[in-house]
């Protein structure tokens, strides 16, 4: 079962990291992508850039409505995911122990969500899924 692991910090603290804290948290994200890597299940993990660069997207009426910054205003905002393959939740909860959440200057949490097994473009199954033009 693939996984989400969602970091949320607070942005505002970011300030308060020390080179050397910044240094402790990227080396700490590199060992769970090399270790997730060694083991298999790593499949991907980005930072995402501040909420200030967002772009919300909102229909209505059948319009999109669009608005600068994140959906909501929140304490904490999400900062980055990783995407592991893991064989269970349990295991999805042991590595969000090990990410670092305080990327942003503040400590955070890792949210874990399932994904949807979705066909890809490149499984054969893909096709048979694809709703026929008319």
């Amino acid at each position: 079962m693939r996984y989400m692991l969602l970091i949320y910090s607070s942005e505002t603290d970011e300030s308060k990291l020390t080179a050397e804290d910044f240094a402790a948290m990227r080396a700490a994200h590199w060992s769970v992508m090399d270790e997730t890597s060694r083991l298999g299940i790593f499949r991907g993990a980005e930072p995402l850039r501040p909420t200030r660069t967002a772009t919300t997207v909102r229909m209505h009426g059948g319009k999109a409505v669009i608005t600068d910054g994140p959906f909501a205003e929140t304490k904490e905002q999400l900062g980055g995911y990783y995407i592991l393959d893991c064989k269970d939740l349990d295991e999805a909860i042991a590595w969000a122990a090990k990410i670092p959440t305080g990327c942003k200057g503040a400590n955070g949490s890792v949210e874990i969500r399932p994904l949807e097994p979705v066909p890809q473009p490149s499984d054969p199954e893909f096709q048979a899924l694809r709703p026929q033009k008319s």
